[in-house]
């Protein structure tokens, strides 16, 4: 499948204890140090994510719409960028955009089970979210570059998912819960995790999730928007995405 560039117009836009010397202690302290397991490196999309505190959610019919679409939201001020694994031609969009757009994160969402993720890992995905939590899919990506975000719904979801290793949570379906009450309840017994508000998010609620907590914000109708994505209107998913980072911008520090 051919797909259109990100840059065609209009949008051109990472002596001791024991009687040992000290020379002895020294050396076996150095032999430890070169022995010692690297300290596991941090995903690129993390730091990128909590700066960000903006994930922009991509659904297409197909690739070329889902290319363009890309294209427009990323000029027009998106910086982490999710499609979403059932979108025709999904691989091949991410390792057009990563070629593209190199300072962007980009990755791929409602991923279901560990072979999507390894496809989507291959085509050089720099995260991985869900709407629950895929325990192989946290296993398999733990010390990796690649950060897998896992969804949850309870309480006892979000400390499991913690417990196994998810450095951040997508809480789902948020709006369904309470949306910024519910974020505000879940950050009192989980200060030190990390959340991110997905389902029925809006650019004007940006502000308010964060104010409650959460430390980044999933927009998917609210920048691609149906009828824009129907008519192709990619102009206006520029205008949504640009309105969608300065709102962010006007929210309080996490």
């Amino acid at each position: 499948m051919a797909l259109a560039s990100c840059f065609s117009p209009p949008f051109r836009p990472s002596l001791c204890a024991g009687g040992r010397s000290l020379s002895h202690v020294a050396c076996a302290c150095a032999q430890t140090a070169a022995t010692a397991p690297a300290a596991p490196s941090l995903p690129k999309a993390l730091p990128a994510i909590l700066d960000s505190r903006l994930i922009a959610c991509l659904r297409a019919p197909d690739g070329n719409t889902a290319m363009e679409a890309a294209c427009a939201a990323l000029s027009g001020g998106i910086s982490v960028l999710e499609i979403v694994m059932s979108t025709p031609g999904v691989l091949e969009v991410i390792r057009a955009l990563l070629k593209d757009y190199p300072s962007s994160v980009i990755g791929v969402g409602t991923v279901l089970n560990a072979e999507d993720a390894r496809k989507a890992v291959k085509a050089g995905a720099q995260f991985l979210m869900s709407p629950g939590t895929v325990m192989e899919i946290l296993l398999d990506l733990q010390n990796t570059d690649v950060l897998y975000i896992p969804g949850a719904m309870t309480p006892t979801e979000v400390l499991s998912a913690f417990n196994a290793g998810a450095r951040i949570i997508k809480i789902y379906p948020v709006l369904v819960l309470g949306g910024c009450d519910y974020i505000k309840a879940l950050k009192k017994p989980f200060p030190h995790i990390p959340m991110v508000a997905s389902q029925g998010t809006t650019t004007d609620s940006i502000r308010k999730y964060i104010e409650c907590g959460a430390s980044a914000v999933v927009l998917s109708d609210a920048i691609f928007e149906k009828e824009a994505m129907r008519q192709r209107n990619f102009d206006q998913i520029h205008r949504l995405a640009h309105l969608a980072t300065l709102q962010v911008g006007q929210a309080g520090k996490c």
